[in-house]
């Protein structure tokens, strides 16, 4: 799996857990719909660590619970 399709899985999971929607986190958040639905799908190539930190907070966890997730210790290059 690729960071950015890692990434958006761990996006997707987190929704799913707090029974949000995408729409839910833009609102709260303020990050353009387009920017959550690209990261949601992993069909960026590159994506701003600001966008991921932005999602954090709306998410209410640290960037380190972000990322201490399975999915992204089977990351290909």
């Amino acid at each position: 799996m690729k960071l950015s399709e890692a990434v958006g899985k761990r996006v997707e999971n987190l929704l799913a857990e707090r029974n949000m929607t995408q729409y839910q986190l833009y609102k709260n958040g303020g990050i353009p719909r387009s920017t959550i639905s690209v990261t949601v799908s992993g069909k960026y190539k590159t994506l701003k660590l600001d966008t991921v930190y932005q999602i954090c907070a709306t998410l209410g966890i640290s960037l380190k619970e972000f990322f201490d997730d399975e999915l992204f210790n089977t990351l290909e290059d």
